[in-house]
């Protein structure tokens, strides 16, 4: 659980604008379990807005071939600490402090055919030149060689040293799928003794790939980025839609375990800018009653989460959303979760909470209202009847025998059942 940038910046984030969120996810969002702040994509780019030209963008790279922040945005880095300061902060907050790559080692470490420190290799003995990121110009890929370890290793222990919890590495888990980094990766982290949890993207990561980035990461992106509508475009496959994440979570629940959490992407809730990954800025475009859908698919179904709007200016109903404990308990300590049933615009979700308790989510996909009429025991609740809390509404229902539960479009509820 925590707070990344991209929805919000995109390529832009700033020092102080990263400050600025971080200080509200110590104050108000920490006290629920809310703890790693993420920077993302482009934190060593001098010119960010100059990212439809990439032959005009000026990276920061040190002696060593490494990106480091770029002290125009990040001034703290400008006596060569690159981002430990920025991480030191954090961690005085009581966070986690995680940030952004694309794999791969830099075009212009490759050009300069910089020496990899700790090594008697050359950038040429470890890159792929034939191998690069089909949406971003940064990077070569690594060869799976011993000289690709050696960048991998020192890459990695650049972080350590800069206190980083949370590494999230980009083209990798999907178009293309690239194994072999994967394992570098992860070797490298390993090796560096400190324990930074490996997230991958982008999605869709292939469910023939559960096993090997299971065994390598403990989060993975399982679609293309989930932005703020319904439906995604019947003709196009990104950005994806939260209707079309049904099926994606779905597929991938036999895969959810301690360690191994398959990551349905960031909420795209609150306010989206200035500078967001997609779009112009605004309020969210997701109703009320979908942002509390997406809450719900996501807790029910155990997916990280991830707030993409910007903190600094977080409204009522958002807030509400995101400091709800009953909800996010369903997230953080449900099991056994399920697709109970699906029934034309009607899905249901169940999962198991503490004392013998069970989780009832209820979705209506439909753009009519409807009225669910149903026994516990369609979705295998065995139980005659049950004492009922509405979680969103933080309201006991009284002892039912049945579900009898009216929604809106897009709508759904949470309800936690007990003997």
């Amino acid at each position: 659980m925590g707070w990344n940038s991209w929805d919000s910046y995109g390529l832009t984030v700033t020092e102080s604008q990263f400050a600025a969120n971080v200080d509200v996810l110590a104050s108000k969002l920490k006290p629920l379990g809310w703890r790693y702040a993420v920077i993302d994509e482009g934190w060593y780019l001098q010119n960010p807005e100059a990212a439809s030209k990439p032959e005009n963008l000026h990276y920061t790279i040190n002696l060593h071939g490494l990106y480091d922040p770029a002290p125009n945005r990040f001034p703290s880095a400008a006596n060569g600490v690159g981002l430990k300061a920025i991480g030191d902060s954090v961690h005085a907050k009581g966070l986690l402090f995680g940030i952004h790559i694309i794999r791969g080692i830099p075009k212009q470490t490759v050009a300069a055919n910089t020496s990899i420190a700790g090594s008697s290799f050359h950038a040429a003995d470890a890159a792929d030149q034939a191998d690069t990121c089909p949406w971003n110009p940064d990077n070569y890929g690594v060869r799976d060689n011993t000289a690709g370890q050696a960048w991998y290793d020192g890459l990695i222990q650049q972080y350590a040293s800069w206190g980083v919890d949370y590494l999230k590495v980009d083209c990798i888990a999907s178009h293309p799928y690239k194994g072999d980094e994967i394992r570098m990766i992860h070797r490298a982290i390993t090796k560096s003794g400190r324990p930074i949890v490996l997230s991958l993207s982008p999605g869709p990561t292939a469910l023939e790939n559960a096993a090997a980035v299971g065994q390598n990461a403990q989060l993975w992106r399982i679609s293309n980025d989930v932005w703020d509508k319904w439906e995604r475009p019947a003709t196009k496959d990104f950005p994806q839609g939260l209707k079309n994440q049904f099926a994606v979570i779905a597929s991938w629940q036999p895969y959810v375990k301690p360690g191994n959490w398959p990551d349905a992407d960031m909420l795209p809730i609150g306010q989206l800018g200035p500078v967001p990954g997609e779009g112009r800025p605004r309020t969210s475009r997701l109703t009320h009653d979908e942002q509390q859908t997406l809450l719900t698919l996501w807790s029910i179904a155990r997916s990280p989460l991830f707030m993409g709007g910007n903190l600094t200016q977080l409204d009522d109903f958002t807030a509400l959303l995101l400091t709800n404990p009953e909800v996010l308990a369903v997230d953080q300590h449900g099991h056994d979760q399920r697709l109970a049933k699906q029934s034309g615009d009607v899905i249901v979700w169940t999962s198991k909470g503490s004392n013998g308790a069970e989780y009832l989510a209820v979705f209506n996909l439909g753009d009519a209202p409807t009225q669910v009429n149903s026994a516990f025991a369609d979705y295998g609740l065995m139980q005659k009847s049950y004492k009922v809390r509405d979680l969103w509404l933080r309201k006991d229902l009284g002892s039912q025998t049945e579900l009898s539960q009216p929604l809106p479009p897009h709508a759904s509820v949470l309800l936690k059942l007990s003997r």
